[in-house]
C-alpha cells in the first residue's frame, strides 16, 4: 500500500464533473478520481474545516462511530475496475467495512487518519504531473509550491479524459 493525502476537488471541465486528486505522499504519482457532486461537497468542506450547523452525513457516521466507542485508523483505495474505485475502512479492532472511494475519503477527512491506496491501483490509475514544462529550468528545485502543482494539475485537467484511465 502506498500512503497518499488529499490535494483537492475540482471541477473536470467542460463536463463539470467533480474528482478527487490523491497524491503520493512519498513520490510523483497523483489519482484522480471522478465522483459525484454530493462527496465533492463533503469532502471540500471537510478540507475547509467548514463545520455544519447540523451533522451531515459523513459527520453523522463518525459521530456514531465514536459514540460506540470505536475509531476509523485507515481509509484504503483497494482496487479500481472499470473506473470506478473501491475503498475501505479499517477500524482500530481489526475491522474492515466495504465503502465507494469517495465516501471513504469524506470520513478520513472527519476521522483525521491515513488513506492508503493499494499498489495494483496506483499503477493502473496513477498518473505522473510533470514537475517541469518545456522552456522552464530543469534543475533540480525545492519542493512543488502549491501554486505550481495546481498550475501543472490544471493543464493536465485540460488534457485528460475519463477514457485515459481505461485499461
Amino acid at each position: 500500500m502506498i500512503e497518499v493525502e488529499i490535494v483537492g476537488v475540482r471541477i473536470e471541465l467542460p463536463s463539470n464533473q467533480p474528482l478527487v486528486l490523491l497524491k503520493e505522499i512519498h513520490g510523483e504519482r497523483h489519482v484522480p478520481i471522478w465522483i459525484g457532486t454530493p462527496e465533492a461537497s463533503a469532502i471540500a468542506l471537510a478540507q475547509q474545516g467548514v463545520v455544519p450547523p447540523r451533522p451531515m452525513t459523513h459527520d453523522l457516521l463518525i459521530d456514531v462511530v465514536e459514540s460506540l466507542g470505536h475509531n476509523i485508523v485507515s481509509v484504503n483505495i483497494v482496487a479500481v475496475e472499470d473506473n470506478i474505485f473501491y475503498g475501505q475502512l479499517q477500524f482500530e479492532n481489526g475491522t474492515t467495512v466495504s465503502s465507494r472511494a469517495s465516501d471513504a475519503l469524506a470520513l478520513a477527512l472527519r476521522a483525521k487518519c491515513r488513506i492508503w491506496c493499494a499498489d495494483a491501483v496506483m499503477d493502473e490509475a496513477g498518473v505522473r504531473i510533470t514537475e517541469h514544462d518545456e522552456g522552464e529550468d530543469t534543475e533540480p528545485g525545492p519542493a512543488v509550491d502549491e501554486e505550481g502543482e495546481l498550475r501543472r494539475f490544471r493543464e493536465f485537467l485540460d488534457d485528460v479524459e475519463p477514457e485515459d484511465f481505461d485499461g
